[in-house]
């Protein structure tokens, strides 16, 4: 009896539980930061980086002060403590001699430029202060002076909300192009092709989402409810993602009409990891740098990303083996050739893009002057778009082509070139 895998029993828990996160987490994504901090031992803490132009300012307001030491009979000196700003290299040069000298001050250094002194503060345990920036370049610490007006967005994030629209633009009309070739191709669209489908709307959702929200911080600091849609949208589309790359992997309503119970494994593995890699995502864009395990979220996150590019290997490698079996069986060496050879495509564009987004395009943000940061998403997006479209293209719903059409000798060929590849082959798992 054909056992079939109910996707809608495993999303719906799940999407349950990272909607119930989201309405409890406080957002502020924005470049009007919120944060608290309570009983943190660190002697300093980085709240974030921004790209300034060249009329930047910077506004601070601290409310509920105190402090105390864990130590009996030790009292502080509020001018030891405060607020500052440093460019990129002052900061590097700032925390390693905090590393090398316990005794180090940074408020009684030339490296960076104090905002506010704790001895400074009122009565009411409240300051309110600002500073402007002359020099441009990127601080860690906000917005900058544009025209006359305010403008909240680093100055490497300035072209982002134009990009993420024409992104969207892009995709609607991917989406519009998709519905066209499923109506005209309808006696050949399997379920694969609806989900498919449903992968790009969440995508263009996504994007117009983010460019919502991108203009919104630029003009008024505060996203205005945009980055909870953005975080929403963005979930589907993980999931989606890597449950169409598994489930064209498997051959799922291309090769066959059923999952495997190993195939369903997979599935159950990589849903999860998802859903938790999502719930870190927004952790880490709430929190920011300030939090004290912010770097351990981050490296949380990185690790649960490279936990589920792992596992959608396993099914495509497993596809490949069963493609090259079947042709022993079947008689049928130059079909199943032609359906190896996608797969064996699949499985490299895969890998691709992959390590390109997550390892190269990271590598090149890192040496990114911070005036071009928006080349870091142009990279990402450009390839998740080439990705999406080697996909859309080879897997999309059309008649038999004329090639498939195999004569004898094809077929004699076919087999000999399999049989050639059965010694040396690199897909055996």
């Amino acid at each position: 009896m054909m056992n079939h895998f109910n996707l809608s029993k495993t999303f719906y828990p799940l999407m349950l539980l990272l909607f119930f996160l989201l309405s409890n987490i406080l957002l502020s994504i924005s470049e009007i930061k919120n944060t608290w901090i309570l009983d943190d031992y660190r002697s300093m803490i980085l709240f974030e980086n921004f790209g300034f132009g060249k009329h930047g300012h910077i506004s601070i307001w601290v409310t509920n002060v105190s402090w105390m030491s864990r130590v009996e009979n030790v009292k502080f000196n509020p001018s030891s403590m405060g607020f500052f700003i440093a460019d990129v290299p002052s900061f590097r040069r700032i925390w390693n001699e905090s590393l090398h000298d316990k005794t180090y001050c940074v408020l009684s250094r030339k490296h960076a430029e104090i905002i506010l002194r704790f001895d400074h503060i009122g009565p009411d345990s409240t300051y309110r202060g600002s500073t402007d920036i002359d020099e441009p370049n990127e601080y860690n610490l906000m917005y900058n002076i544009k025209e006359g007006e305010k403008d909240f967005l680093s100055v490497g994030k300035a072209p982002l909300p134009k990009l993420y629209f024409l992104l969207f633009l892009i995709y609607a009309a991917f989406v519009i192009a998709w519905v066209i070739a499923c109506k005209n191709q309808r006696p050949r669209v399997e379920k694969i092709h609806l989900i498919m489908g449903a992968l790009l709307v969440c995508k263009c959702l996504k994007m117009i989402c983010a460019s919502e929200d991108a203009i919104y911080v630029q003009k008024t600091g505060t996203p205005h409810g945009w980055d909870v849609a953005f975080y929403a949208f963005g979930f589907f589309k993980g999931i989606m993602l890597f449950t169409v790359i598994i489930l064209i992997g498997t051959g799922w309503s291309i090769l066959k009409p059923y999952l495997q119970e190993r195939e369903k494994q997979v599935l159950k593995v990589v849903i999860p990891l998802q859903v938790l890699e999502n719930i870190v995502y927004v952790i880490i864009n709430e929190t920011g740098p300030a939090t004290r395990d912010w770097l351990t979220w981050n490296q949380l996150f990185l690790l649960i990303d490279i936990a589920c590019c792992c596992v959608v290997f396993f099914p495509i490698i497993w596809s490949i083996r069963s493609l090259k079996e079947a042709s022993k069986r079947d008689g049928k060496a130059a079909k199943n050739l032609e359906k190896l050879t996608l797969f064996k495509q699949f499985y490299i564009v895969v890998i691709v893009y992959l390590y390109f987004t997550r390892i190269v395009v990271s590598a090149i943000g890192a040496f990114l002057n911070y005036r071009f940061m928006w080349l870091v998403p142009v990279l990402e997006e450009g390839a998740s778009l080439v990705f999406y479209g080697f996909i859309f293209y080879n897997f999309q719903p059309t008649e038999t082509n004329p090639y498939l059409v195999i004569d004898d000798e094809e077929e004699e060929n076919a087999a000999a070139q399999m049989e050639e590849n059965d010694d040396d082959d690199p897909f055996e798992l």
